[in-house]
């Protein structure tokens, strides 16, 4: 059974990860049903990275490596920085 948290978690992920492909990446849920994570890949260039969602003090937060932090109220902001994090194109 999952809990609250990862549920909340995964919604936040889904909607992040149905922005991922008009900007030409492509995204796969991993980690199960309790600690959910989405993979992101750019097949242009082969960068990937993942991204966690987890609880702040404000809500709800988008992390990946290196650095980034987007709060989920924008996942289309929020794949754009990664769009441009991950391609060639600004």
């Amino acid at each position: 059974m999952t809990s609250t948290f990862a549920e909340q978690r995964r919604v936040h992920l889904q909607a992040l990860a149905a922005r991922l492909p008009d900007r030409g990446l492509v995204g796969r849920m991993l980690g199960g049903e309790t600690a959910p994570v989405l993979w992101i890949w750019c097949p242009g260039t082969g960068r990937q990275t993942i991204v966690f969602a987890t609880p702040s003090a404000d809500g709800w937060l988008f992390l990946w490596s290196p650095d980034g932090q987007e709060g989920t109220g924008n996942p289309g902001q929020t794949a754009d920085l990664i769009r441009k994090l991950l391609s060639d194109r600004p």
